[in-house]
């Protein structure tokens, strides 16, 4: 991963944090690929897709996020389920933010971004 995707993941788990949300894993990687960030938001475990982009051409940071990848978040978070010793609520969410000098650009959080 290169540094702006580093920089990227690192303000959206202090962003969620300061949100109440608990970060309980960072880069799960599993089978089928990677989950930028697992969370805990109360009883429910929240998957988190992390997308930066430098400019909103072609869609932007949300449009980044296909259903192929989609589909591979999905099975890697079933896969982390498994590990588990019961299932949780669960559910998607994307961080989104534009990349720029300063690292302080608005984050835009999408709760319940997709379902599995």
């Amino acid at each position: 991963m290169n540094e702006r995707g580093k920089d990227a993941e690192a303000r959206a788990a202090k962003f969620l944090e300061s949100q109440g949300l608990q970060i309980v894993e960072r880069n799960y990687r599993g089978r089928y690929g990677e989950i930028d960030l697992i969370a805990r938001d109360g009883k429910t475990l929240v998957f988190v897709e992390v997308r930066a982009r430098a400019s909103n051409a072609f869609g932007g940071a949300a449009a980044s996020i296909t259903a192929a990848k989609r589909s591979k978040l999905t099975r890697t978070a079933l896969q982390y389920l498994a590990t588990l010793g019961r299932t949780p609520p669960c559910r998607f969410d994307a961080v989104l933010m534009r990349n720029g000098a300063t690292g302080a650009e608005p984050v835009e959080w999408i709760r319940d971004a997709f379902s599995a």
